[in-house]
């Protein structure tokens, strides 16, 4: 295990500089450090970590999603508005419409394998978004429109909806009844989750005001408070919908809007923690690739990824309407709604392990959606943010 952590950082970090001279994302290097290292590669990587590699991700996307928290303002997302709601479903829905109209024509598959597919598509990462929505933040791009503060919320909500589309779809798939209270279980699990994550961070907060401790070891209960959140997820979901990562953003969001100061210091830390973990994250991601499925597909299924995308941008264009976003605003946000990574590496191979008769395309999908979309979204961000947003 040891000497697989080796490998998985230093070749990370190595491969991520070098794609950073080259001017492009280093996440890049990162992936490709996973797909060189994985089981479907030289195979270095130990089965120890293998194993707990969907834990190890969900830590790292942790991570960031409470950076992300610690660093919203909810004024400035109240400022966006209607926006801001629309983006956490509407662009996933028009892809995931593409993928109907699409796949079954491209790929020759039935209709509802078509929606599982659109649905494990249709996700962004917020892995990919959030680090670079934080950095134009940081830098000033867009923070005036609030056009960072938008991409971050969205893409931190449209995951809950599109997981919770594809569970719905999945047990469909597998002969379950789908009744009009299975898709209430989207609303729920946000407002559920919103609210134990504005609770907790109230409670938090005033436990911090009163207890002096270094910001280490706060940081360490928020951490150890996000895992009990994720685990409730995991295990009463089905009992009660709840939103474990939304509820950790919420706890995040609301230390900021009670205690600016401490959520400056926090956030901080979790800033060092995503050096780290942001290696880890996509190296295993990468890990996940297995090239043989990603040629097979052929040509079909990259027609398809840059179809679907298309229907998604629309989708964003849509979201945007009677805004006061300029043009070139709105391609940049168009652009940074892209990526995908996580989620398709969280459940791509659902449908295969369920026994799908698609299950294997679907997963090749999903591989090449990652291939494609997280290094063309994170280099056109990096590439255009200075050109269509403005400094303020």
């Amino acid at each position: 295990m040891l000497f697989s952590l080796a490998l998985i950082f230093i070749l990370g970090i190595f491969l991520g500089e070098i794609f950073k001279k080259l001017k492009l994302p280093n996440l890049i290097g990162m992936l490709l450090t996973g797909i060189i290292l994985g089981p479907y590669a030289l195979n270095l990587i130990d089965n120890s970590i293998l194993s707990i590699s969907a834990d190890l991700r969900k830590i790292a996307l942790i991570i960031i999603l409470t950076r992300a928290g610690l660093s919203l303002n909810i004024e400035d997302l109240k400022k966006v508005g209607r926006p801001a709601i629309l983006m956490c479903f509407l662009p996933a829905c028009f892809e995931m419409l593409g993928m109907i109209v699409l796949a079954p024509k491209l790929l020759g598959i039935n209709v509802l394998d078509a929606a599982i597919m659109g649905a494990v598509v249709g996700a962004v990462s917020p892995a990919v978004i959030i680090p670079k929505m934080l950095k134009l933040m940081n830098e000033n791009y867009g923070t005036e429109k609030s056009i960072p503060q938008l991409i971050l919320a969205g893409a931190s909500v449209d995951d809950i909806f599109v997981i919770v589309i594809f569970t719905i779809l999945t047990g469909l798939a597998q002969g379950e009844t789908i009744t009009a209270s299975s898709f209430l279980q989207i609303p729920l699990s946000i407002i559920t989750g919103a609210l134990v994550g504005i609770i907790l961070g109230l409670i938090l907060t005033e436990f911090f005001k009163k207890t002096h401790l270094r910001d280490s070891l706060k940081t360490i209960i928020m951490l150890g408070i996000a895992f009990i959140l994720v685990t409730l997820e995991d295990n009463f979901s089905n009992i009660i919908p709840f939103s474990g990562l939304l509820a950790i953003m919420s706890l995040a969001i609301t230390i900021e809007k009670k205690h600016l100061v401490l959520a400056n210091r926090l956030s901080s830390k979790f800033s060092k923690l995503w050096v780290g973990a942001e290696i880890l994250l996509f190296v295993l991601v990468g890990a996940t690739v297995d090239l043989k499925y990603a040629f097979a597909a052929g040509f079909s299924a990259i027609i398809l990824i840059f179809g679907v995308l298309i229907f998604r941008l629309f989708g964003v264009f849509l979201c945007l309407l009677k805004t006061d976003l300029s043009i070139k605003e709105r391609i940049f946000c168009m652009i940074a709604y892209m990526p995908k990574a996580t989620v398709q590496a969280a459940i791509g191979g659902i449908p295969l392990a369920m026994g799908l008769s698609s299950g294997e395309i679907i997963l090749t999908v999903a591989v090449l959606s990652i291939l494609i979309t997280a290094p063309l979204g994170a280099l056109g961000i990096d590439l255009t943010y200075k050109k269509l947003l403005t400094k303020d």
